[in-house]
Formats: C-alpha cells, sequence, structure tokens
C-alpha cells in the first residue's frame, strides 16, 4: 500500500440528527453557476425531497472527490442536491465551474448550519477555524431525515452506494 501524505484523524463523536428526526432549517446564500441569493432549505423541500451534502472548504482535496463522485452518478437528474461548507459564495461560483457541479452550494462561513446539525470540525493547527465534517442527509419534502451519515475521520467519504439506495427509496 502506497503511504498518505496526510494523517487520517480520528474525530470526536457527532451529535447529528438521525433517521426520523427533523431537519434543522437553515437559510444561507444558495450558489449556483449565476448567482446566489438567501434560500432557507424548507424552501427547496416545497418542491420535492432534497439531498443535502456538508464538505470541506472548497479546494480541499475531500470536496473536489465528493463533488465528482457526484456529478459522475448523476444524482442531480434525479433529485434536488445542495452542498454547505464555510467557503464563499465567490469561492462556490469557482468551484461549480472548476468541477462541472450540477448542484447548488448553500455559504456558511461562520459555520452555523454545522453547529445545527452536530457536526462542526476545528481544524487542526488552525485556532479559531471550523467547518462541516464530512456529511450527507437525505431529507424527505416534509423535512424527515431518511438517511444520515456523518464521517467518524478526516478523510472520510460516504457509501455513494447506500445514499442512492436512500435517494430510490424516497
Amino acid at each position: 500500500m502506497a503511504a498518505l501524505d496526510f494523517e487520517v484523524v480520528e474525530l470526536d463523536a457527532a451529535d447529528n440528527p438521525a433517521e426520523g428526526d427533523e431537519a434543522p432549517d437553515f437559510t444561507r446564500p444558495l450558489v449556483d453557476a449565476e448567482e446566489w441569493r438567501d434560500v432557507a432549505l424548507s424552501d427547496l423541500l416545497d418542491d420535492g425531497p432534497v439531498v443535502l451534502v456538508f464538505h470541506p472548504m472548497d479546494g480541499a482535496f475531500p470536496a473536489t472527490y465528493v463533488w465528482n463522485e457526484i456529478r459522475d452518478r448523476g444524482w442531480t437528474d434525479e433529485i434536488a442536491v445542495v452542498g454547505c461548507s464555510i467557503s464563499t459564495p465567490y469561492a462556490h461560483k469557482r468551484l461549480i465551474a472548476e468541477r462541472g457541479i450540477d448542484a447548488r452550494l448553500f455559504s456558511d462561513p461562520q459555520n452555523g448550519v454545522a453547529e445545527q446539525y452536530g457536526i462542526v470540525n476545528d481544524l487542526d493547527g488552525m485556532a479559531g477555524v471550523a467547518e462541516p465534517r464530512p456529511a450527507v442527509f437525505v431529507i424527505g419534502d416534509d423535512r424527515t431525515i431518511e438517511y444520515a451519515w456523518v464521517a467518524s475521520e478526516w478523510p472520510d467519504f460516504p457509501d455513494y452506494d447506500d445514499v442512492e439506495a436512500a435517494i430510490d427509496a424516497l
């Protein structure tokens, strides 16, 4: 096995909502390829179920890997997929353009949404800087969480087949 050029870090237990819980609502700037504007999660759910993907800041390799996989699997052809990270709307526009992402991304620089979801990850070596740990929530249009995955180490990635099974079960 090739040596990794980074350290895998085990994370403390998260206090995230579980399957069957009501998804916490929030309003943040939602970025697409053209613009951004404040949107509430509950507004998106008025149009049907949503996959909410928390990812590390734009530019970090896990964010690139996650969005490449979601794009290649074509999830956005089936359901509304939105991301959330601490990156600014400007950084999100750049990530969307560079990766050809066909999803919208919430900008949450203060990490308040991650706090609501109990998935704050304090970054090693960056005092006072935190971001959401990688996580995926499949949320029904009644705001019930139908599927939840939260990273237990960094870096960590969801089981994409499990997420697809949850999407198919809606």
